[in-house]
Order: C-alpha cells, then sequence, then structure tokens
C-alpha cells in the first residue's frame, strides 16, 4: 500500500465551493478509470457521507484518492472485502467497526486527515464486494461519542 496526503490549499470552502469540489471529484472520477484493470478513484468524504465517484472498476491496483470535502471534522477512509450489508458491519456499542470482525477482510486505510486535504492508497484488489467508511469516533464537546459510522459514513464498491 502507498498512502500520502495534500492540501488543497487550506482554505476552508463554503458549502456551494464544496458541490463545486464534489462535481469536480465526480468528472475526474469518471474519466479516471480507463480500462487494463485498475484506476484512480475519487473519494469526496463529507459530513456525513463516503462518495465515490464511480460504483465499481476493474481489478488490479486500485488508488484511492479521497478528499476531505467537510466544513470540520478530519476523516479517515477504511477498505473492507465483505459480503455483508453496508449498514451490518461489525460495530461497537459506540459504533466503531470491529476492523477484525466476522465478515471483514481489513484491506487497508488512507488515516484520518483534516478538511481541505486529499490522502491517497493504492492497493491491489480482487474481484468482489467491498465497503468504504470513515471508521472514526470522536468526543463531542457535551460528552457524548459521535461514530462516523452510524452517521452515515459508508458505501458499497464493487471490483470487477
Amino acid at each position: 500500500m502507498i498512502a500520502s496526503i495534500r492540501s488543497t490549499g487550506g482554505r476552508t470552502h463554503s458549502r456551494s465551493a464544496g458541490l463545486a469540489i464534489l462535481g469536480s471529484l465526480v468528472i475526474a472520477g469518471l474519466t479516471g478509470c480507463g480500462g487494463g484493470g485498475g484506476g484512480t478513484v475519487n473519494v469526496a468524504l463529507q459530513e456525513f457521507a463516503v462518495v465515490p465517484a464511480v460504483a465499481s472498476v476493474e481489478h488490479g491496483k486500485v488508488t484511492f484518492a479521497a478528499t476531505n470535502t467537510g466544513p470540520d471534522d478530519p476523516h479517515e477512509l477504511v477498505v473492507f472485502k465483505t459480503d455483508l450489508g453496508v449498514r451490518d458491519l461489525p460495530a461497537s456499542p459506540e459504533g466503531k467497526v470491529d476492523e477484525k470482525g466476522a465478515g471483514l477482510s481489513f484491506i487497508g486505510e488512507i488515516e484520518a486527515f483534516d478538511p481541505g486535504k486529499t490522502g491517497t492508497a493504492t492497493f491491489d484488489l480482487a474481484k468482489g464486494r467491498y465497503v468504504l467508511v470513515c471508521n472514526i469516533v470522536q468526543d463531542e464537546p457535551d460528552g457524548t461519542k459521535e461514530s462516523h459510522y452510524l452517521k452515515g459514513m459508508s458505501t458499497e464498491f464493487t471490483v470487477k
């Protein structure tokens, strides 16, 4: 696995700027997965969704370029191979997905990074069904825990 994080300028973005960034990611993602297997998949991480630009890619070396488009929270991207439903992953009571849980094969991750930055990682992916998750559970000022997974930060992804 190869991973890196880069800044997209360190600026805070308005909601409309975030949507413009997301639109750019979708266009780039649709053109970034040409034939021959593998490719690059652009993924927007936002409060609170994981939005890959494409729903599937050919098997082989796949690079995930994840951009944190959210205004406030750090996010990460964890890749699991699984046949479990996206909302059926084994998780702790506070909402952290058990990365060694039954029915999951942990592939790898892009560690947490701040809004306005992009992290990348490359994995050799076999054919199958995958789930992309932000697995951060953070302490809130009121003392509660906020699980990004339970708030909706997961999505299915297929490798053909």
